[in-house]
């Protein structure tokens, strides 16, 4: 295979770092004549004491210069995206789950009932049967009162697990998710947390841990943009989560009443004040050491995104703030192609005909997001031309990535066919290349 390669970069963040390591002068005032009769040995002592200092010096300096560039890493954004009042945000194509735009969206912190999503995702994926009745614990019930947000169960309420599932994520009710958690662990809270975290493992996510699955401010309880971007991403492919967080209302029923729940999230919620209408869901969390927080997601045509705020401002600002990370996303990128069918990858030269050649072109179009910060890599890689070839005769491929993730790939197509050469045309070929060497030699 003969390769070729074409790149396109819609944006390329580079820098330049440089070092100056300590110089040694001489006194202004030392004349050549000492410099000449002073023993070699000083010169092994100085050595000897700047050389140690010296490796210090670029430890400590590379050290702090890794740390500088993780950091402004972490915090890089495209140029006009958004400035959220919040501590961390992070805005995710969720078709793909690239990174688009943010605020220390690695960085730690308490996430508050937003962990509640990682319990419908170990819910769901473990294929928990959601018209199962449970029955509610004392332990469970103990949660409804004033301090934490529920729905007011009472011990010994039979729910269904459906019903606890969407008082967990529509009001956020720390009761309702107790009694899941409990039904779901075999009786063990701690049995299922177990299982949240394993989640977070198989998820790659290196910044998330879970004490509790409601989100209750714990040292071990934490979470950041991005890892929450990625469990939201998750549940987002299960129908019954989808349908659940983009509720305004509901109604849960026990086995002797009926509870009207609301959602929290004023993005879904028709006539809120915040209500945006290409909004999908998922979550709010709010707690003393999260501040309030919000997990949201929207779609308009075939673009969708997820937006997570972490400590915003204040209750209502997280959802101006998710809003606002919401139409930067539709406002600055979209699924465009990134290679058009019927354009050129490779000029394919004929056998036997010097300077006649058949252009290899892309047979469909390969679409993709793009938008700022979005780096597009296009390869193409093609065979040797056969001796004949019809037209549409694959003979190559071009492979799209944005941002290192693959992107999809179209075949490469001989536009004009022909036909094999002739003997006449052999040898004309095959003399001109007998002439140019007699000529070089």
């Amino acid at each position: 295979m003969a390769a070729r390669s074409c790149k396109i970069p819609l944006s390329v963040v580079g820098g330049v770092v440089g070092e100056n390591g300590p110089e040694d002068l001489s006194p202004a005032d030392q004349s050549r004549g000492e410099l000449r009769v002073r023993p070699r040995i000083d010169v092994v002592r100085n050595a000897a004491v700047l050389i140690p200092l010296l490796i210090l010096l670029i430890l400590v300096s590379g050290s702090s210069l890794d740390r500088a560039v993780a950091q402004e890493t972490t915090q890089q954004a495209p140029p006009g995206a958004p400035k959220l009042d919040a501590g961390s945000w992070a805005l995710v194509d969720a078709d793909t789950g690239l990174y688009l735009a943010g605020k220390d969206p690695d960085k730690r912190v308490a996430v508050a009932s937003t962990t509640k999503i990682m319990v419908a995702l170990v819910a769901l994926d473990e294929g928990a049967n959601l018209d199962d009745q449970v029955t509610v614990s004392e332990d469970a019930a103990a949660y409804a009162g004033s301090v934490y947000s529920n729905v007011g169960l009472y011990p010994y309420d039979s729910v269904s697990a459906r019903d606890l599932l969407t008082a967990a994520l529509v009001p956020s009710g720390t009761d309702a998710v107790y009694a899941l958690a409990e039904h779901l662990g075999d009786g063990s809270v701690d049995e299922f947390v177990g299982k949240m975290n394993d989640k977070a493992k198989e998820l790659g996510l290196k910044n998330t841990h879970f004490e509790n699955p409601a989100g209750i401010d714990n040292s071990g309880n934490y979470s950041s943009a991005t890892d929450l971007a990625k469990i939201a991403r998750a549940a987002m492919e299960y129908p019954e989560f989808r349908e659940i967080v983009a509720l305004p209302e509901a109604t849960i029923s026990t086995q002797n009443r009926e509870i009207d729940i609301f959602n929290t999230n004023l993005l879904v919620v028709p006539n809120s004040g915040y209500d945006y209408g290409p909004a999908t869901g998922i979550k709010t969390g709010t707690s003393a050491q999260a501040g309030n927080c919000l997990v949201t997601s929207a779609q308009s045509g075939d673009e969708s995104y997820i937006v997570v705020v972490l400590d915003a401002a204040g209750d209502t600002q997280r959802f101006d703030a998710g809003r606002s990370a919401l139409e930067y996303g539709f406002g600055e990128f979209e699924h465009k192609p990134l290679v058009k069918r019927g354009e050129a990858f490779a000029d394919l030269e004929l056998p036997y005909r010097r300077d006649e050649t058949t252009e290899l072109i892309a047979a469909k179009n390969v679409s993709a997001l793009a938008g700022p910060g979005l780096e597009v890599d296009r390869q193409a890689a093609h065979d040797e031309a056969p001796p004949s070839a019809k037209t549409g005769l694959e003979l190559g491929t071009v492979e799209v990535s944005v941002d290192g993730r693959d992107a999809g790939s179209s075949a490469l197509v001989v536009e004009e066919g022909y036909e094999e050469a002739s003997l006449w045309q052999r040898v004309t070929y095959w003399a001109g290349g007998l002439k140019r060497w007699i000529l070089q030699r």
